[in-house]
């Protein structure tokens, strides 16, 4: 085998893992693989169209992120629902979207302003569809744009890893548990104090903001938790 066919295979099969892994980041997204249901190789495999081994390297890739564990001799799980990891990354979340904000406050320009109006108008948009889960992610990018605009580039990283978290884990209990258009309506708040500079004003709804949805969501999931213990009695 010469040199070159070795770095093409090796090409391909990293563009085959990051294929399965997108694959398997959608359906956990979705809620189509649920909290601690076991993983078919073989099941992902057909359903994405590829081999099993880019599945078992995508998998070892989302265990990584705590998305899936790995049980010794028994294959991969998705993770079960933890109230208090979700209570964690809400408080952890708030600590990171706080401090970014006073830092995009201090360094606020014109440019950044339309940056977040055109997040803002498009996770408003977004209230009105029909497919519920781009509403969800418009909310996500409305607080990531935020977040951007601040330059710091780690922080920003570690948010979108706790948006990870709570999204890819408990997407489809956080989506019915919380109200995008209550949503919606701090967002627009939440511009409007920082168009107008207002820093003491915009951290107060964003802190607000990030407890209400908290609430909300912790609610949710418990309600969740007590109604699949019902069905197994």
């Amino acid at each position: 085998m010469t040199k070159k066919t070795a770095n093409t295979r090796k090409k391909n099969g990293a563009g085959h893992t990051h294929a399965a892994y997108m694959g398997i980041r959608k359906m956990l997204f979705h809620n189509e693989i649920a909290p601690g249901q076991k993983i078919s190789y073989r099941d992902l495999a057909d359903r994405l169209g590829m081999s099993q081994t880019p599945i078992i390297q995508a998998l070892k890739w989302l265990e990584f992120q705590q998305l899936v564990c790995h049980v010794p001799n028994r294959g991969y799980y998705t993770a079960q629902i933890s109230l208090r990891e979700v209570e964690e990354i809400y408080d952890f979340r708030e600590m990171i979207e706080l401090s970014l904000l006073m830092k995009t406050m201090n360094g606020l320009n014109d440019a950044a302003i339309s940056k977040l109006e055109c997040a803002l108008n498009a996770h408003i948009a977004a209230t009105r569809e029909v497919y519920l889960y781009d509403r969800l992610v418009k909310d996500m990018e409305f607080h990531l744009t935020l977040a951007s605009l601040a330059g710091c580039r780690v922080q920003e990283k570690a948010l979108q890893n706790l948006f990870d978290l709570l999204y890819l884990k408990y997407g489809g209990s956080i989506l019915f548990s919380t109200s995008m258009e209550l949503a919606a309506s701090n967002h627009r708040a939440l511009f409007e104090h920082i168009r107008s500079k207002s820093s003491e004003k915009a951290g107060m709804i964003l802190a607000g903001h990030i407890h209400e949805v908290k609430k909300h969501v912790l609610k949710g999931l418990t309600r969740n938790i007590e109604e699949k213990k019902l069905s197994t009695v």
